[in-house]
């Protein structure tokens, strides 16, 4: 399992095709803050969800200097159709290879009803202005998720 990220970490950067298949990547937000969230799969219940929590919140969040960018191991197709069913507004990317999911912790063993099984962590990593992690939140619930960090940051 790969080493969960602390605050002050220097967040890993990377380098993904988004829903459109563009390349997008985490320096490209130097200068504003950014949340990296990771979720299991477009169009299931709980990342649904989370992605419209964020969705819903993204005016909020980015008037207060934040980037949202939402990781999966999904492909660019399957990320368009998650974008276009549920209109979405938030940055989403994939990684099929796992490879971000690994290194920003993310991805390993977790219990799932109460199995444990090797997958994606629902994840969510706030990086600075200046690319350092400030808060690494694991095993987060899709549920009131957006809403706690909204908290958390006092927005």
């Amino acid at each position: 399992m790969s080493e969960r990220l602390q605050p002050g970490d220097t967040a890993p950067d990377f380098t993904l095709p988004d829903a459109d298949g563009k390349e997008v990547s985490l320096s490209d937000h130097r200068g504003r803050k950014v949340i990296v969230y990771f979720y299991p799969a477009a169009l299931t219940p709980g990342c649904t969800k989370q992605a419209c929590d964020f969705t819903d919140n993204l005016d909020l969040l980015a008037g207060a200097g934040y980037d949202v960018i939402g990781v999966s191991p999904d492909k660019p197709e399957k990320l368009a159709k998650f974008r276009e069913k549920e209109d979405l507004r938030v940055t989403l990317v994939g990684d099929p290879s796992k490879a971000v999911l690994e290194t920003y912790g993310a991805f390993g063993e977790k219990k799932l009803y109460g199995k444990t099984v090797t997958g994606v962590i629902r994840s969510t990593v706030v990086v600075d202005e200046d690319g350092k992690v400030e808060r690494a939140l694991y095993n987060v619930k899709a549920t009131g998720h957006v809403a706690k960090i909204i908290k958390d940051l006092g927005l």
